[in-house]
């Protein structure tokens, strides 16, 4: 952990741009914590040392940044990849939701919190939100129930997006729209949206964004094996005030992808070993991550009797020459669909939660302040982050023209 001087440093330099209670709550701890550590009664743990470096760093960072080319809103925020590739094209974050307590965790931990941070989107006035150019959600998508509309609009009833989809989450997505009017939105999902219940869901938020709301949308599903060693399609949906000319043809999507070994921890020594995932002077995996004989003997037993039976379940052994399936969020669970091979003499393993980082397209620095469990399941539903850099930075042009032409017409309107 470095010594105890370098780190009253540190927590003396925290402390001159928060107070305790706001440290404490970037840190997810309570304020007597922080003031046992400023009276060296105890000390940080190795996670959270990184995290008050890294808050450090983001505060110096916004304080040094120009001002941004666009604002933009996090909603099913995660763990900010969506943010971060926003970030990266030029944007500014001015509002953040996020529900889960340990998703939240690891969020503080990557970003600065110069803006209001909500849990749960659906106990907020949509009113109450920034302004914002680009709205940005990875909304869970929930069964959209359309019996009985036909008979509420003859009795009068609310129709529209508040009757067709009341109840789901894309329904905080949607008054969110119909009351800020942002300039731009990107949504993503899983690939099944398209075609779930017959089509209906799908047709029921084309029909909300372009005739309810008036957005001019450009949807197409993309697979982050471009960009990762992962086979992992997500449909991305692009929505303009107007078309502004954006298309997905505009991303540019790598041919040829990478492979695991590039996101592997090398265990040779060229890699600084990161407790708990690897140990000692080479950086070895830790043994916590091989699979014990009853478990390895299970899944080979339930692979075998569904193989049998003619079906494809089972394990997803891969090397590093492999592109792995998708990265679910009961990966914790037993790991099955991306078992690392050791060898004919060692039964595989997991990827380690920094494997699953890179498997994600998260930055080398990225932050992890929970557990395995948790960790497994926040990169499971994560997006694959070089994915929405590359969307990112095809919308920006569109998203800078609507930006000027509201300037344009704003400076018009006071002439």
């Amino acid at each position: 952990m470095g010594n105890s001087n370098d780190f009253l440093d540190i927590l003396r330099d925290a402390l001159t741009r928060f107070n305790k209670k706001e440290l404490a709550e970037l840190l997810d701890l309570d304020p007597k914590t922080i003031g046992r550590w400023e009276r060296q009664e105890t000390h940080p743990s190795a996670l959270e040392m990184p995290a008050i470096r890294n808050i450090l760093a983001a505060e110096k960072r916004k304080a040094a940044s120009p001002a941004a080319d666009f604002t933009f809103i996090d909603l099913f925020a995660g763990i900010g990849g969506n943010r971060k590739a926003f970030e990266m094209a030029g944007g500014q974050c001015v509002f953040t939701s996020e529900w889960n307590p340990f998703a939240v965790k690891t969020y503080k931990a990557n970003f600065s919190h110069d803006h209001h941070f909500e849990g749960d989107i659906t106990k907020v006035d949509e009113h109450s939100i920034p302004d914002h150019d680009v709205l940005l959600a990875g909304f869970p998508c929930q069964a959209f129930s359309i019996a009985g509309v036909s008979k509420k609009n003859s009795l009068g009833r609310d129709h529209g997006f508040k009757d067709k989809t009341q109840g789901t989450l894309f329904f905080d997505v949607a008054r969110i729209l119909a009351a800020k009017r942002p300039k731009a939105f990107l949504l993503e999902n899983v690939k099944n949206l398209i075609g779930h219940d017959k089509g209906n869901t799908f047709r029921i938020i084309r029909e909300t964004l372009e005739k309810e709301l008036g957005y001019h949308i450009e949807y197409r599903v993309v697979d982050g094996q471009h960009f990762v060693p992962q086979h992992r399609e997500r449909i991305l949906i692009a929505g303009f005030r107007r078309d502004a000319g954006f298309r997905w043809s505009d991303v540019h999507l790598p041919e040829h992808g990478p492979r695991l070994k590039s996101i592997l921890h090398p265990q040779d020594g060229s890699e600084e070993a990161e407790e708990p995932y690897t140990t000692g002077p080479k950086g070895k995996v830790a043994e916590r991550y091989t699979l014990t004989d009853n478990l390895w003997t299970y899944l080979q037993a339930y692979a075998a009797k569904h193989k049998a039976a003619g079906n494809g379940f089972g394990f997803g052994l891969v090397d590093g020459r492999s592109v792995t399936r998708t990265l679910s969020a009961r990966y914790h669970k037993d790991g099955s669909e991306i078992l690392v091979s050791q060898g004919s003499r060692k039964n595989p393993r997991r990827l380690t939660p920094r494997e699953c980082a890179r498997l994600m397209g998260f930055p080398k620095d990225f932050i992890i302040p929970v557990s395995d469990t948790q960790a497994y399941r926040q990169f499971g539903n994560s997006v694959v982050m070089p994915v929405m850099a590359a969307a990112a930075a095809a919308m920006k042009p569109a998203i800078v023209t609507l930006i000027e032409e509201q300037k344009n017409a704003a400076q018009l309107t006071l002439a």
